[in-house]
């Protein structure tokens, strides 16, 4: 037997029925759509409600996912740290010198150049910041975040034991 010669089982497979071909047999004039009315005659929008106002406009617009696990970080450059007379540079000082304002995790990004040995403690560094800094003859200090995640410390193999 060869692909071209399969066919389905004998009266499996019936031909579909040919509405609107005469007045004869069951799909005859009206077609199975009853007498009259919207429906009987052309086409209706999907989702028309007969003149009320749709579902898909009386509900309110949803404005994207809010991620409630999101950490937002405040970012400050190189160049900030520059600019800042410190050695010594931890959020708090960022703080009290006005540059970090909102919740207090700070980010250290790599714009700007840094020509002076400088100690910096944030939450959070990216890789051209800490080579930066490194190689300035600073040290990079990763403070703990305030917050815990909410899932408990995973042990050996994560998928395991998840």
């Amino acid at each position: 037997m060869k692909v071209h010669e399969l066919r389905p089982a004998e009266g499996s497979h019936r031909a579909k029925r040919r509405v609107a071909r005469g007045i004869a047999g069951k799909g005859g004039k009206t077609a199975g759509r009853g007498t009259k009315g919207q429906k009987a005659r052309g086409q209706v929008k999907p989702g028309f409600e007969g003149g009320q106002l749709p579902l898909t406009q009386r509900i309110p617009k949803l404005r994207g996912f809010a991620n409630p696990f999101r950490i937002e970080y405040n970012v400050v450059n190189l160049g900030v740290i520059e600019a800042l007379e410190e050695t010594e540079i931890t959020p708090e000082s960022l703080k009290a010198a006005g540059i970090v304002h909102h919740k207090g995790l700070v980010k250290v990004l790599g714009g700007g150049e840094l020509t002076r040995k400088v100690n910096v403690s944030a939450h959070a560094f990216s890789g051209s910041a800490r080579q930066a800094i490194e190689a300035a003859g600073g040290t990079v200090t990763v403070v703990a975040k305030p917050f815990c995640d909410r899932r408990p410390p995973v042990q050996g193999n994560a998928l395991a034991n998840r």
